[in-house]
């Protein structure tokens, strides 16, 4: 009786294993379609200036993001296809990078010396790049929900302070 009930046992099991493991889904080839995965890349809202007044700009982050990885794309400028649609900056080019404190709802930056006090212009882009970027980093603080208001205090060499907040900002309708 065992050796009658082999033989329907291996197949039993030869066949629920190639069930189990085809799943139903057809096989197919490469498809090549888009950049390869990469996983989660941030997004942060640069402000430059056009036509006299601040354009937002979305950019991806490659590599990890952060408020200072916002702060130091700012200060890059605009790319060659944001220069196309006639965008500038009005901050300065520096050495050294800002630097950009957070603790908890707080967040300051800091100019490295040797730099001039901003515009009013480049203050903007400076404190409505920072404010989203915090935004960004705590997405539970939804501005359109809960109206949150970031609060940037901007300190140069010399003793010179500036401070402004999200709510002055320009909103990122019908740009991109």
């Amino acid at each position: 009786m065992s050796r009658t009930c082999r033989p329907s046992r291996i197949a039993l099991l030869l066949t629920t294993a190639l069930l189990l493991s085809s799943c139903g889904i057809p096989e197919t080839g490469v498809v090549e379609a888009g950049e390869p995965a990469t996983g989660i890349r941030p997004t942060y809202v640069l402000y430059f200036v056009g036509e006299g007044t601040l354009l937002a700009v979305r950019r991806h982050v490659l590599g990890p993001g952060g408020i200072e990885t916002a702060v130091a794309m700012l200060f890059q400028g605009p790319d060659a296809q944001e220069r196309g649609k006639g965008m500038t900056t009005e901050l300065p080019s520096m050495r050294d990078a800002p630097t950009v404190r957070t603790d908890g709802g707080w967040l300051s930056i800091e100019l490295p010396d040797g730099t001039a006090p901003l515009t009013e212009t480049a203050l903007a882009q400076l404190i409505c790049t920072a404010a989203d970027a915090r935004l960004v980093e705590t997405p539970d603080a939804d501005t359109a929900s809960t109206h949150v208001t970031v609060t940037v205090p901007v300190t140069g060499p010399g003793g010179w302070r500036a401070e402004g907040s999200s709510t002055t900002c320009p909103s990122m309708t019908g740009t991109g």
